[in-house]
């Protein structure tokens, strides 16, 4: 199953975590979804314990329900991971509504997740052509970064949980 997302002006296909058998694993992986909450935008991830990175977008605040229904028919999430700065008590509540009640919702420290994720961006995505000669702290980052906080708390979570 393929999903299609436009957001902010960004397009991701997303594929399901099966997309043939000869992919298939044992068993199926447990799904880690990060949300970097925000007031006007957020971030999303989908990523496996094996640390396999499935998808990651930025929403706008109004797509949430939806598009987590759409990530949860997608992925079957088995852990919602969400920051506990900026608007977290609102969004836990609403994160809540649309997810199955046997998803559990757990938070994590995201301070500085923003400042680490300027560094990653650069790492995902390194610069090209003349820009590379140019340090690092005077680059301009293109697009927002909060799906890539989202990676971020996904991973503190993983490092939490297995040390």
């Amino acid at each position: 199953m393929d999903l299609a997302q436009t957001r902010l002006g960004m397009t991701v296909v997303v594929k399901s975590k099966l997309a043939s058998s000869s992919e298939a694993p044992d068993s199926d992986p447990v799904i880690v979804v990060g949300f970097d909450p925000g007031r006007d935008k957020c971030g999303l991830a989908v990523m496996d314990t094996d640390r396999k990175l499935y998808y990651h977008q930025v929403i706008l605040a109004d797509a949430v329900s939806t598009t987590l229904e759409e990530v949860n028919q997608a992925y079957d999430i088995s852990v919602l991971v969400m920051g506990n700065q900026t608007t977290a008590q609102h969004w836990q509540a609403q994160v809540a509504a649309v997810l199955p009640s046997q998803v559990p919702i757990r938070q994590v420290d995201e301070r500085f997740s923003t400042l680490e994720a300027r560094d990653r961006y650069w790492q995902m995505y390194p610069p090209k052509g003349l820009m590379r000669w140019v340090p690092q702290s005077l680059r301009t980052i293109p697009r927002p970064l909060d799906d890539i906080a989202a990676i971020i708390l996904i991973e503190r979570y993983l490092t939490i949980r297995n040390p």
